[in-house]
């Protein structure tokens, strides 16, 4: 594999990523989840670097978009493990993807397919006058795994190119030593 090869394996990867982080953005936004929002708004730049430095023949940009996957498979790994509750994580606490600021939750929570939402009258006296108390029943697929398919898919795009960036940035200097950086 040259460089010119990679690079273009690098390209439709980060391209695939873009439009898969977008689709998980829009979601976040949509159940207001503010940590998978600044992560992914981190993501969106980071890849747009990367595609740049790849483009442009850019070796620090893609070590640096090469050690942010490294950050961004642990992230969407954290994630995984928080809608499982692994260990001590709990998906029912407010602080750690809201940042306590509000008692939002997945949108896929309510929205996800073949779910059923049900208003609870009376509200019980803690919840907040501005929110409804609902149940949800009848998913196709529960909200967690959902979230857990989305945080999947980044990782295997993520592990996909993990090894490309660096590769890259040594088939790049070996092509400047070589042939001046003109791929043949």
């Amino acid at each position: 594999m040259g460089y010119c090869s990679g690079r273009c394996t690098l390209i439709f990867i980060c391209g695939m990523q873009l439009v898969c982080v977008l689709e998980r953005q829009i979601f976040d936004f949509l159940g207001y989840q503010w940590a998978p929002i600044l992560a992914n708004f981190v993501h969106i730049i980071i890849v747009i670097l990367g595609l740049f430095g790849t483009i442009q023949y850019r070796p620090r940009y893609i070590t640096g978009y090469a050690v942010w996957l490294v950050l961004w498979v642990t992230w969407n790994v954290f994630v995984i493990c928080f809608y499982l509750e692994a260990g001590d994580l709990s998906k029912e606490t407010d602080l750690i993807l809201t940042f306590n600021i509000s008692m939002h939750r997945s949108w896929w929570m309510e929205n996800g397919p073949g779910c059923t939402v049900t208003s609870v009258t009376p509200a019980p006296d803690w919840a907040p006058e501005d929110h409804r108390y609902i149940t949800v029943s009848g998913c196709f697929l529960e909200y967690q795994y959902i979230e857990v398919a989305h945080s999947s898919l980044q990782i295997v795009l993520a592990v996909s190119v993990d090894t490309q960036p660096l590769l890259l940035v040594l088939f790049y200097f070996r092509a400047n030593v070589h042939t001046n950086g003109v791929c043949e």
